[in-house]
């Protein structure tokens, strides 16, 4: 997906009604999951692979490791350097 030409979300849009659900590009490029939830102010939860949400692991990433944005459709999505492997390598997020 090229990014280019997505807008930056603002502040006041990075809202947890915005962003639960978001899917998370990872840095090749494709899809290494989708935000379960905010945790706190300062981590996102990202179910990390899985098929429909069925064995996908939670792992907590910094909110500033993820570039948030709005496609031209007006999808909400993040972009992150780490890759699926790296995020799949992380501890499991448990509540």
């Amino acid at each position: 997906m090229d990014h280019t030409n997505h807008v930056r979300l603002t502040a006041a849009e990075l809202t947890a009604e915005n962003l639960e659900g978001a899917t998370v590009y990872g840095a090749d490029d494709h899809k290494v999951g989708s935000v379960d939830h905010i945790h706190g102010i300062n981590s996102v939860v990202i179910d990390v692979g899985g098929f429909l949400g069925i064995g996908a692991k939670p792992v907590a990433v910094p909110f500033a490791d993820l570039d948030w944005m709005r496609d031209e459709s007006g999808e909400v999505h993040a972009v992150t350097a780490r890759t699926k492997d790296q995020l799949k390598a992380m501890p499991e997020h448990k509540d």
